[in-house]
């Protein structure tokens, strides 16, 4: 899933069919500022998404439909960063980074793949927890592993599909020279701003309609899964259900509004309107920020994860004081 560092050249000139990322050259002043937090972030997220794997896969008591569709979330927040992170920590270190066209398109099929992926799980997320408040009663057969297993099978198969289609149309396309993305990554609009060519609309329109599936379709069972909860809390008698209900959900609607506003910002708007400028620092904030930010977000409240890590810590000081 990762690009690896021979797809990745740094050079002044070459017969290649080759693109130059011009990332945050023109503010060369905040790269220094850039790159520390990248790094930070980047720390952070295979840091804490690692450790939330690792305790759900451990502790019997995390072993529910929420952390096990959770434990696939930080997976893909970490293979996501990492295909992305690497090069720019590299470009931000003040030299120019050239890709082929081949790992161009690696990256591209990659980060769209693992981004894909994220949308429909944030979707298979929100229907576990409307079970979960709705249907109390009822949620363990809701919730079956089974069931489970299939969502997250799904989630990875239809990021993988959309990313095959949307990669597969783009390397149809020729691409206007000279090849300078104005970004920090090979990302779809700053390609798409590059095509040239009879049919560049056409293929626009198409990929513009998967874009707006896998958006809009996960979305939509998003907010109809929360209006059901909206519907349940307040027809809740007890003050402490409702709390309760709230923090079942909260941090995982943070995690959505953080997610989905930045890349419906991206994605769903005319590739003429695109600004690239602004879009570098929004793609910045949900390929680097976002991932780091949701370990923090679903352990801050959440007592069974701060309980699962001081057993785990727990049972790591018995057995080295055994020793």
């Amino acid at each position: 899933f990762f690009i690896s560092p021979f797809q990745t050249f740094w050079a002044n000139h070459s017969t290649e069919d080759r693109f130059l990322l011009l990332g945050f050259s023109d503010w060369p002043s905040l790269q220094p500022v850039l790159f520390a937090l990248v790094l930070l972030c980047y720390l952070l997220t295979l840091s804490g998404n690692s450790a939330l794997v690792l305790l759900a896969a451990r502790d019997p008591r995390l072993h529910t439909p929420m952390y096990y569709l959770l434990s696939h979330l930080a997976l893909v927040d970490v293979g996501f960063t990492t295909s992305v992170v690497p090069p720019l920590l590299a470009a931000l270190r003040g030299r120019a980074l050239w890709l082929p066209r081949g790992g161009c398109l690696t990256q591209l099929g990659t980060s769209l793949a693992l981004g894909s992926t994220e949308c429909v799980l944030l979707a298979a997320m929100a229907l576990d927890r409307a079970a979960a408040v709705c249907r109390p009663l009822r949620y363990a057969a809701l919730a079956a592993p089974r069931l489970c297993r299939a969502l997250a099978g799904a989630s990875w198969l239809g990021g993988l599909a959309n990313s095959s289609a949307q990669t597969a149309l783009l390397a149809t396309r020729p691409l206007c020279k000279p090849h300078r993305l104005d970004h920090f990554i090979c990302e779809l609009p700053a390609l798409l701003k590059l095509a040239c060519g009879g049919g560049a609309r056409a293929t626009e329109s198409q990929m513009f309609a998967a874009r707006v599936v896998i958006l809009l379709v996960p979305s939509t069972v998003i907010l109809a899964s929360y209006g059901a909860v909206a519907r349940a809390i307040c027809g809740m008698r007890s003050s402490g259900g409702r709390r309760k209900a709230v923090g079942t959900c909260g941090s995982h609607l943070t995690a959505v509004c953080l997610f989905y506003g930045s890349a419906i910002y991206t994605y769903l708007q005319p590739t003429a309107r695109y600004n690239q400028g602004r879009g570098k620092f929004v793609s910045l904030f949900y390929t680097v920020v976002t991932p780091a930010l949701n370990p923090l977000i679903y352990t801050l409240r959440n007592r069974e994860v701060k309980g699962a890590a001081r057993r785990l810590l727990g049972s790591l000081g018995r057995g080295e004081a055994r020793q």
